[in-house]
């Protein structure tokens, strides 16, 4: 009987029943792969408050089309504001940059008008302005404010700075010449100058009507000015009439400066006066020292060169020559002490050349080249009737050549005395001299010289003589006891001395009272009081 062998087979089949599983595996992967391609980027802003935020309701738009849907909103762990998660639309992921900026648009009221009233029915809404950085950015830190000005706006944008607020705000207009050229974007404190700072954009092509010497100032409401002219009465628009503004000009008669940069800072002048006040940016500061009165010269007096404005005076260096031991200096010269700092300030483009900084450094070394060649500066009377005084800087020629000195951290410009100063002191000199004449001296010889001639003409050699030298020696003893002290020319002589000295004193006295009080020869000055009164009887 054949015994039936099992049949053993160790390959294994394929179950058709794993065919579904399987494909519903594969095709379940790339639905998968194909939602994560297709979905677009999940980004987090942040901002102050939830106001108008609504998760699944709150919609993103960007040009009025919708790209996105806030997912979710919560409070930050320092509870500093609000984070929300937004999803936005795969196409969208190109215009996610650094630059990027998002802001609610709500129903707002401005300076710049009403905005949003379309969010009233509709709702609000969060509107994407795209940057142009770097792209991949996926936070953000969302706008307060609306921008004013789309980011890729042909302009420029600058920084001014002010010590107080004033009657601005975002949105408000920059003017030029009352046209509507530009709007201040933002309004912040900045800490570190502990100033008020305003971004403000000006369009193009009129930002080409901004340069170095521009300057910027308040033209809310109305200014006005009273001078000896009359009065003057300065408004601006009507729309910085009631809303305020600013508006900028160059300084009459300036200079156009460089070119404006983006990011360039400027000064945000209360008024269109105080702009004019300093209207050049660039300047040194030099000090010249006097030993004459400066009484009269005050800050802001000009500083002249041959009659044409240079600078002004800034203020006189007390504090510093207190510094400098002032009452221990008078021993280093008792006749004049120290001489008076004053320091002063020079400004090239008031001679008409650039102002910048490559000007004040031409304006420096000729300066240093003058002062070799005579450069010297002087006090000069500016108005007789209010006796102001101010410094003049000119070329002396037969002054003797100088170098620049130095005092604290300024460079010194060598001075000498004009005027009355210099005629003051060029009397008392006079009178030095003439003082230390040997008058007694001189007397003393010629009496000297008589009582030889008379022992001459008494000596028995002398009298052996012939007449005629007698005579003439007679004549010569009279002649000779002419200058005697009992003479009449002698006391002449001594009374035209002493009435020369009286002259003199008065002269002195008299450029003394003019070196005070310039306009005594104009009104007359009353006499001073006598400060020790009268005992009564």
């Amino acid at each position: 009987m054949n015994e039936m062998k099992p049949s053993i087979n160790s390959g294994r089949k394929f179950s058709a029943v794993w065919i579904i599983p399987l494909l519903a595996l594969v095709i379940g992967i790339s639905m998968a792969v194909h939602n994560v391609m297709t979905q677009g980027p999940t980004i987090t802003l942040d901002f102050e408050t939830a106001e108008s935020l609504q998760p699944g309701k709150t919609k993103i738009r960007m040009l009025s089309v919708e790209i996105g849907l806030v997912e979710n909103v919560v409070l930050k762990e320092d509870m500093s504001g609000v984070t929300a998660t937004v999803k936005l639309d795969p196409k969208s992921r190109p215009l996610l940059r650094e630059d990027t900026r998002f802001w609610v648009v709500r129903p707002r009221i401005g300076g710049g008008g009403v905005s949003g009233l379309s969010t009233i029915l509709a709702g609000s809404y969060i509107e994407m302005d795209p940057g142009a950085g770097a792209v991949g950015q996926r936070e953000f830190v969302g706008l307060e404010e609306p921008p004013q000005t789309p980011l890729d706006a042909p302009g420029v944008r600058l920084t001014l700075y002010s010590s107080e607020v004033g009657s601005l705000g975002v949105g408000e207009s920059v003017v030029y010449r009352g046209f509507n050229v530009g709007r201040i974007e933002t309004m912040e404190f900045d800490r570190e100058k502990a100033q008020v700072r305003y971004d403000i954009f000006i369009d193009d092509p009129f930002h080409q009507l901004v340069n170095g010497n521009t300057r910027f100032w308040n033209t809310s409401g109305i200014s006005l000015n009273a001078s000896a002219e009359g009065f003057e009465v300065r408004m601006g628009s009507v729309d910085t009439l009631f809303l305020g503004g600013v508006e900028f000009a160059n300084p009459p008669g300036a200079l156009s400066g460089s070119p404006v940069e983006h990011g360039q800072e400027y000064r945000l002048y209360e008024t269109y006066e105080d702009s004019l006040e300093d209207p050049y940016t660039f300047g040194t500061y030099y000090v010249v020292s006097f030993y004459q009165s400066i009484r009269g010269l005050k800050p802001g007096a000009p500083v002249e060169y041959r009659g044409i404005p240079v600078g002004r005076v800034e203020r006189v260096l007390t504090k510093e020559l207190t510094a400098l031991n002032f009452a221990d200096s008078l021993g280093q010269d008792q006749v004049s002490g120290r001489a008076i700092p004053v320091l002063i300030y020079l400004e090239p483009a008031m001679l008409e050349l650039p102002d910048s900084q490559e000007a004040t450094d031409n304006l420096v070394k000729g300066i240093e080249l003058g002062v070799s060649s005579g450069l010297r500066a002087t006090l000069s009377v500016g108005n007789f009737l209010t006796g102001s005084q101010l410094v003049n800087i000119d070329y002396f020629s037969d002054e003797e050549p100088a170098e620049l000195g130095t005092f604290e951290q300024y460079v010194t410009i060598p001075t000498i005395e004009t005027g009355v100063g210099r005629l003051e002191s060029q009397i008392r000199n006079f009178m030095d001299r003439l003082n230390a004449l040997p008058l007694e001296e001189t007397v003393a010889g010629a009496n000297k010289v008589l009582g030889n001639v008379n022992g001459l003409l008494e000596s028995d050699e002398t009298k052996e003589l012939s007449s005629e030298l007698v005579a003439t020696l007679a004549e010569l003893r009279h002649t000779m006891s002419g200058l005697s002290p009992d003479s009449k020319m002698y006391q002449g002589l001594g009374a035209s001395v002493n009435s020369l000295n009286r002259t003199l004193e008065n002269l002195d006295a008299l450029m003394r009272k003019l070196s005070d009080k310039p306009s005594a020869l104009i009104f007359p000055t009353s006499p001073e009081m006598d400060p020790i009164p009268e005992a009564r009887p």
